[in-house]
């Protein structure tokens, strides 16, 4: 995991700032979903906190599904697109993108269920909330769910797909399903409504999550902007790991949270799981399940290789800019036993 160095942190942002005021802002359009992702937390940081602008960055956020948001980026109508798994289907399937910076490093996904629910094994024969399917909100749940309980969709329990995951806990309330899918700041909100923590995907699934790419040919043309998007990432990342207090607020705004204290316990779960950095065993993977989920779907054919995923981050342009900064690679942290 990459980590920023304190003297260089200060350098940093004495540096972002200079050049915030000196330059004219350069206008970008950055992707973001519907409703709040446990994964896209920094890019909210970058937003709220000035990042984006120390940078000279006049960033607009996009907001749109998470399929609408893959076909806008592709089309160049968005800059910057945090939809990882969209992206590696779309690359797979030949549209020539890079990915620039990653954000989260595990799934962070829940599945929170109603109180009678007590293991899961007990969501047997009942109904499952998840988001659309191809989607993170639908496919780590059935991921963990086979790979791990041997629960299999359709034959041990029945799904549900909502666009939202505010419906997934109107779901859960009003009785349509037994359990439901969702980022640990929503699953913190349904705890906060009587539901209970069944089991965290982040526990099986490590992962890169939220990861930004942006297109071939907009990376060409706007190498230097990249390069300080990257900044702004890896900045917020940081602030996001050591400032509870300023983080705190914007967890609240961004996912509905009115309790403090709650809030305060996103924090404490998710402010450690995220590097700018794309680990290449991960974002491998990240192809890989892309590419098994597409072979079921008849969408690659299946005696068909895999392209080397590497090919795909733009390596060189992440790295100087996170050298840079001052960062440095440290181990990252491993996926608790099931």
């Amino acid at each position: 995991m990459f980590h920023l160095k304190t003297f260089a942190l200060a350098a940093a942002v004495a540096a972002m700032a200079m050049i915030g005021t000196a330059d004219a802002q350069t206008k970008i359009k950055v992707g973001r979903t519907l409703s709040g992702s446990g994964f896209h937390v920094p890019i909210y940081i970058a937003f709220e906190r000035g990042f984006f602008k120390k940078e000279g960055l006049d960033a607009e956020a996009i907001s749109m599904t998470g399929k609408a948001l893959v076909t806008a980026g592709i089309s160049g109508n968005i800059d910057f697109l945090p939809i990882p798994g969209g992206g590696s289907q779309a690359t797979l399937m030949g549209a020539d993108l890079r990915y620039v910076v990653g954000e989260s490093l595990i799934s962070q996904w829940a599945i929170v269920a109603d109180s009678k629910i007590k293991t899961v094994k007990d969501l047997k024969g009942k109904v499952v909330g998840y988001g659309r399917a191809g989607a993170a909100d639908y496919d780590e749940g059935e991921i963990v769910l086979s790979r791990f309980f041997g629960m299999e969709v359709g034959r041990d329990y029945k799904v549900i797909s909502f666009q939202s995951e505010a419906d997934r806990v109107a779901g859960l309330i009003n009785g349509d399903i037994s359990a439901g899918l969702m980022s640990f700041p929503t699953a913190a909100r349904a705890q906060a409504a009587g539901f209970k923590l069944l089991l965290k995907t982040g526990q099986y699934l490590p992962r890169v999550g939220g990861s930004v790419w942006v297109t071939a040919k907009y990376l060409k043309a706007n190498r230097a902007t990249v390069k300080k998007f990257i900044r702004a990432i890896a900045g917020s990342i940081d602030y996001l790991r050591n400032n509870k207090a300023g983080s705190v607020p914007v967890i609240m705004a961004e996912f509905g949270i009115k309790d403090k204290k709650q809030a305060g316990i996103v924090w404490q779960e998710i402010h450690d799981q995220y590097s700018p950095d794309l680990p290449g065993d991960l974002f491998k993977k990240l192809f890989v399940g892309r590419q098994k989920r597409m072979v079921k779907r008849k969408l690659w054919p299946a005696g068909k290789k895999l392209p080397d995923p590497m090919q795909f981050i733009a390596r060189d342009v992440l790295d100087e800019t996170l050298r840079e900064m001052g960062y440095f690679l440290q181990a990252r942290p491993k996926p608790k036993a099931s």
